[in-house]
């Protein structure tokens, strides 16, 4: 069962990997540094969900921080497509 410790947890490491996301896919993104933050946390939370329910990793390894930083990437790649579009 998901804890309120794991999922703040999640939160604080989805911010830095949507900051670490930033950096690695720098450009200027519509709504700038605080989405980008929100996106890494949801990139961090599905990661997350995922890699623990698949067996993956658990809480506290490296493999959290990759997946999570991972995530915040593809996270921000699809925002980025879809927000062109307009």
């Amino acid at each position: 069962m998901l804890g309120t410790y794991s999922f703040l947890g999640w939160i604080v490491v989805g911010a830095v990997a949507g900051i670490l996301a930033k950096v690695i896919m720098p450009g200027r993104d519509p709504g700038g540094c605080i989405v980008t933050i929100l996106l890494g946390i949801g990139g961090a939370l599905v990661a997350g969900f995922i890699g623990n329910a698949m067996g993956w990793y658990s809480q506290g390894q490296a493999g959290g921080w990759i997946a999570a930083t991972l995530g915040a990437i593809l996270i921000l790649w699809i925002y980025r497509m879809i927000s062109a579009r307009r």
